[in-house]
């Protein structure tokens, strides 16, 4: 990134319906967060307390909530720029993320630390169970995050997860640079606490991690009246998997059903929701049709195997939305021997 920017993108773009608008950007978009190297094991289930097990395959892709989000992001149209650290062996995970348009020029390259990995299981239904290393996510100094933060102006979108160190420093230097700062807390922990959440404009969590602040609830509907409760005065996004997703504001309570595919690795399903999701914000387009576009793209995703791999592009979203029209795919009932398969 060379300099400070100055002055309004005027963009044409085409919508998910094949329409032509104008897209003014007058923001960028930071994403400062996690790099991993997964390691995908398929497995017939999970392993269990003092059991080995063989795995079936062995498959290793790029990975991390924030590489994830900063490729979604730009596959759905909107430039993003990535901060993080890496390893000496995660230089091909910047090979990915230029591929995908994503600005790399943050990227710390830190020559005694290994990248963040995963261990990930994939069982023969597509779920998965994740162990992760942080690696060099968690080497990120204040020195590194004043260095970063100091390139961006009032209005900028800052984009976190809970996956890199420094985490609350970071919102107090986005929040005194007057950016809007949207957190993804996952993974849901002790570490959560530390930050100032009244500095935080947009919450995009799922039902496990919404009850890491509300306590656990019986139902859906209790978890949506203790997040506004708690936080009345920020967006938030509850994504509830195979149930969909609920868009809580201050004054309307929006839902949005998920588009049902033939499921194979769930991985980067709530990745690429918020990355698409966010992408559509940005481009001015409501919160209705910005939760519908995030739906089927994540529909995509968890219809191929890997993480960052499985994330469609905003073509691929037009082709589903044709589906959609012609009453092959419906949001809200879809019969189970229906598949979809859209291979890249």
């Amino acid at each position: 990134m060379t300099g400070k920017y100055v002055g309004v993108i005027v963009d044409l773009q085409e919508n998910i319906f094949g329409k032509l608008f104008l897209s003014e950007v007058v923001m960028r978009i930071l994403n400062f967060g996690s790099l991993n190297i997964d390691y995908v094991y398929g497995v017939d289930h999970f392993v269990k307390k003092g059991e080995t097990l063989s795995s079936n395959s062995l498959n290793v892709y790029s990975g991390g909530k924030g590489l994830n989000q900063s490729i979604a992001i730009c596959r759905a149209g909107v430039k993003v720029y990535h901060a993080g650290a890496i390893g000496q062996d995660g230089f091909f995970l910047l090979d990915i993320l230029n591929e995908s348009g994503v600005d790399t020029e943050l990227i710390k390259i830190l020559p005694d630390t290994r990248t963040g990995n995963a261990i990930i299981q994939n069982d023969i239904q597509g779920d998965n169970c994740i162990l992760l290393y942080s690696g060099a996510n968690r080497a990120i100094t204040r020195a590194m995050v004043d260095n970063i933060i100091d390139k961006f102006d009032a209005g900028d979108w800052l984009i976190l997860q809970n996956e890199i160190s420094e985490i609350p420093y970071i919102v107090e230097k986005a929040h005194d640079k007057k950016m809007k700062i949207i957190i993804n807390p996952s993974p849901m922990d002790e570490k959560i606490s530390d930050i100032n959440l009244g500095y935080v404009d947009c919450l995009i969590l799922n039902e496990v991690e919404a009850q890491g602040f509300v306590g656990e609830k019986k139902n859906d509907d209790e978890i949506v009246a203790g997040m506004r409760e708690k936080f009345p005065d920020m967006e938030i996004v509850l994504t509830l998997g195979e149930k969909g997703s609920i868009y809580i504001g201050q004054n309307e309570t929006i839902q949005q059903p998920a588009y049902k595919v033939q499921a194979i690795d769930t991985t980067a399903a709530g990745d690429t929701f918020t990355g698409y999701f966010l992408a559509a914000r940005v481009n001015g387009m409501m919160v209705d049709k910005a939760l519908d576009v995030a739906s089927k793209a994540s529909a995509i995703a968890v219809s191929r195997k890997g993480a960052a791999p499985s994330i469609p592009d905003k073509e691929e979203i037009a082709m589903f939305e044709k589906l959609c029209m012609t009453g092959y795919l419906d949001p809200v009932k879809v019969e189970k021997d229906e598949k979809l398969k859209m291979e890249r």
